[in-house]
């Protein structure tokens, strides 16, 4: 998976296609805690009673996930980056109505490598 965010490259593999590492800048991280509002909880609820898909949960933890990430790009920008490696996303249940998204990687500068082909990251 590779996804440009801004200017920065974020790919879940250890290597950027086509590009190569030319500094390791450390961790970059991005959380954010996301409470599932009273009202949520009784749509869900009563959803759940005849199963499929909860909409607003969906949509929580979409937002979670897109926040996480743009918080750990914003860091890794801060880093001096302009890729983040061996990218991942976590989540945590901090208690029955908070969840804890975390993104995370390595940040490193990159520039293309000349005797590779460059793949376009969209």
């Amino acid at each position: 998976m590779a996804i440009r965010e801004g200017d920065v490259i974020v790919v879940t593999t250890p290597y950027v296609p086509g590009y190569r590492i030319v500094k390791v800048l450390g961790l970059a991280l991005g959380i954010t805690v996301r409470s599932r509002g009273l009202g949520g909880r009784l749509i869900a609820g009563l959803r759940s009673l005849v199963g499929g898909e909860i909409d607003e949960f969906t949509e929580l933890a979409e937002q979670a996930r897109r926040q996480a990430i743009e918080r750990m790009v914003a860091h890794a920008k801060e880093l001096g980056a302009n890729a983040v490696v061996s990218f991942r996303l976590d989540s945590n249940e901090i208690s029955e109505y908070m969840d804890e998204i975390i993104a995370y990687g390595t940040a490193v500068v990159v520039e293309p490598d000349q005797g590779q082909v460059r793949i376009s990251v969209e």
